[in-house]
């Protein structure tokens, strides 16, 4: 977390250092086009890491699956899921931190839980206490 007037790829250097200290297993990042700046690649090599930018097909209009970029939008929807994370309820960044640690523990469990199953099981609504007719993945 950084203050709202740094950009992310200024912030890079202090996320990729914490990120090295935390995951020393940590060789390769994969980044979009706006992290292809001087300063994020002298970061990544001086921190031994390998920084791979997808880049949007040119030409190509429309929606388009990027390669790995589908990984993040994916964890944003489980996230999105999580009626804490819906909306930014949290005043400190420290509790929304928090919330999506429990939200990514709670999917963990469940995936321990029930390893063939694809999918959470629906949120009950209260008054009837059938699950809702939408599906999560």
């Amino acid at each position: 977390m950084h203050a709202a007037n740094i950009q992310d790829a200024e912030g890079a250097w202090d996320l990729l250092k914490r990120l090295k200290l935390l995951y020393c297993w940590l060789r390769v990042i994969f980044a979009d086009s706006s992290y292809n700046r001087r300063a994020v690649l002298l970061a990544c090599f001086l921190l031994g890491l390998r920084l791979i930018v997808v880049h949007r097909i040119t030409g190509m209009p429309g929606f388009i699956v990027l390669p790995r970029r589908w990984v993040v939008e994916r964890t944003l929807g489980w996230l999105g899921r999580w009626r804490r994370l819906s909306k930014d309820y949290e005043e400190l960044p420290e509790v929304s931190e928090a919330m999506v640690t429990l939200a990514m523990i709670r999917l963990m469990v469940h995936r321990l839980i029930h390893p063939n199953r694809k999918r959470l099981p629906g949120p009950m609504r209260l008054a009837t206490g059938c699950p809702q007719q939408c599906c999560y993945r």
